[in-house]
């Protein structure tokens, strides 16, 4: 599927300087040594999805058709997006991932488990890490609480083992090091399913993402320093020179911007047997005032903070990221 690049009007009224997911489709798995492992079904074909993302709510339902002559009783999973210790969150915020992920098979609730574990260069660290006390989570600010608890000898022992960065700290919070985790979390909700022969089974997903962003935006900033990360931006969210301009002119009024990330993972859809007959994509910027970016082709304006993607015999060949930009005048 080729990407056309685009950028649409979009703002949001919340500074933040924190990192984190939001989603992902689902997929067909097996519990295996070392925790979940995706399959790819030949059985069940993704009949439609249905997406809603903003940065208060994910709503995501599916109707699934198992079109085989015997029944298939499966675990199906749920990936969230990886957290790494570059990502920094304040746990206050960080209690949106707690809300209930909530599903629902054929219109009823469902409970579902949830693994996580931490990786270290593709390799899983999870016991390693309590072993030395500490959390699975490398985002959270209790996490980093604890790690800049500890005496300085185990801090460089973790350093030694590729846990942890340690950069001497230049603040005067009184702090010896800057301390970075270095592991990733990894979080999958699942269960098990049963998708009788010939059948349609509906599935659905509610929850509250964590939304990830930084609280100074280098969007329509000018200055060589900026030329490498605005060009990871671009490549990112398919930024276009016409929002930079736009954010530059508001720049020049006074503003400044922060932005707002919402991650949702598309590609497990391909798991499933032949493309997403049906796929819809609505993405909502939370105020008329905001801009918003992402990748994708056909986006039509539903509403003056919503846009709507449609596809048909779709397969996702990239996860879907969004940019939210939002503007405040300059503090006196």
């Amino acid at each position: 599927m080729s990407v056309l690049r685009l950028c649409l009007p979009a703002f949001l009224s919340l500074a933040l300087t924190v990192f984190s997911p939001a989603s992902a489709n689902d997929s067909v798995a097996a519990m295996r040594a070392g925790g979940l492992v995706l399959q790819k079904t030949d059985g069940i074909r993704m009949d439609a999805e249905d997406l809603f993302v903003s940065a208060r709510e994910i709503r995501v339902k599916y109707r699934f058709f198992n079109h085989t002559d015997r029944d298939i009783e499966t675990i199906v999973a749920f990936p969230l997006p990886d957290i790494d210790g570059e990502w920094e969150m304040d746990d206050t915020l960080d209690s949106s991932r707690t809300l209930p992920f909530i599903t629902w098979v054929d219109g009823y609730s469902v409970r579902t488990e949830i693994e996580k574990k931490a990786t270290l260069d593709g390799a899983e660290v999870s016991e390693r890490l309590r072993g030395f006390g500490l959390p699975l989570e490398p985002h959270l600010a209790s996490t980093r609480e604890t790690l800049n608890a500890l005496p300085e000898a185990r801090l460089r022992q973790l350093e030694a083992a590729g846990f942890v960065r340690l950069e001497a700290a230049s603040d005067t919070s009184g702090r010896a090091f800057w301390v970075t985790p270095l592991w990733t979390l990894k979080t999958t909700h699942y269960w098990t399913q049963y998708f009788p022969t010939g059948r349609t089974t509906e599935i659905e997903h509610l929850y509250a993402p964590a939304i990830g962003g930084a609280a100074y935006s280098l969007i329509g900033d000018t200055g060589e320093h900026v030329d490498e990360p605005q060009a990871v931006m671009r490549a990112k969210y398919c930024i276009e020179p016409s929002v930079e301009n736009a954010v530059r002119r508001r720049r020049a009024a006074g503003h400044y911007f922060t932005e707002t990330w919402i991650d949702y993972v598309l590609t497990t859809g391909a798991n499933w047997s032949g493309p997403i007959r049906d796929f819809r994509l609505v993405v909502d910027k939370g105020a008329p005032e905001n801009f918003v970016s992402f990748c994708a082709e056909g986006v039509r304006r539903l509403s003056p903070t919503q846009f709507e993607v449609r596809r048909t015999n779709y397969t996702p060949d990239r996860d879907l990221e969004v940019l939210i930009l939002t503007g405040a005048p300059q503090p006196e």
